[in-house]
């Protein structure tokens, strides 16, 4: 597409971090604050200049994540060994399934999926922030994870608590997924803003070595010709 006769719009997919945000029940909040605030920097400048060090306390699993391999498997690539290309300006698709709790492969059939990131969208990033967005949230089935992995697709993502049914103590998807490098997305929000089949995705974390999760800035480019 020729970028100068193209308007670009963004959408921001990913909920806010802030100081005590519970994502997960069991999992503590970040604790965001000052390491050196601006009063305290008066001190090591000259008059009228000021400047604040901010410091971060939190589990990688906080806000808007990117899952990698090693998450689930000790010997899987971790967030400095995935490429770029896998996580930013992949091709996309909304998948609309926000009638369902179990999420099954009948959603995707039919659909050009291979390299792309699946973007599922539920709805239920409307409830971020309560106690209902813990609850009897809608998941993927193991079926529907194994259809996605024929059709090797790029990323999987979901606007939901977990891809997986957190019911139970197994983790289906997450093992299927994660086991065949396909990244997953958890806790994504504004997929109902996304009105175009031609979009990209992106999100990409900092590059850790040694951790297999962390926040993301997920957001949807998507190309309006004019």
């Amino acid at each position: 597409m020729n970028e100068k006769n193209s308007h670009p719009q963004f959408i921001d997919l990913s909920h806010t971090v802030f100081d005590g945000l519970i994502t997960y029940k069991g999992l503590p909040a970040p604790l965001i604050c000052d390491y050196i605030s601006r009063e305290q920097s008066k001190a090591n400048y000259d008059e009228g200049t000021t400047f604040q060090i901010g410091k971060i306390e939190m589990v990688t699993n906080t806000g808007t994540y990117i899952d990698c391999p090693f998450h689930r498997f000790e010997q899987g690539r971790d967030l400095s060994e995935v490429q770029l290309e896998q996580l930013a300006d992949l091709e996309a698709i909304t998948i609309d399934a926000r009638q369902a709790m179990a999420v099954g492969p009948e959603f995707f059939a039919g659909k050009e999926l291979e390299n792309k990131a699946v973007l599922i969208f539920t709805d239920w990033a409307r409830h971020w922030n309560t106690a209902a967005y813990f609850e009897e949230h809608p998941y993927l089935t193991a079926g529907a994870a194994e259809y996605l992995k024929d059709r090797r697709v790029k990323l999987v993502g979901i606007d939901s608590h977990n891809i997986d049914d957190t019911r139970k103590r197994i983790r289906p998807v997450h093992t299927i997924l994660l086991g065949a490098d396909i990244l997953i997305v958890e806790h994504l929000c504004n997929l109902g803003q996304i009105h175009s089949d031609d979009y990209r995705f992106n999100a990409v974390p900092p590059k850790f070595k040694g951790a297999g999760t962390f926040p993301v800035r997920a957001y949807a480019k998507i190309n309006h010709n004019i």
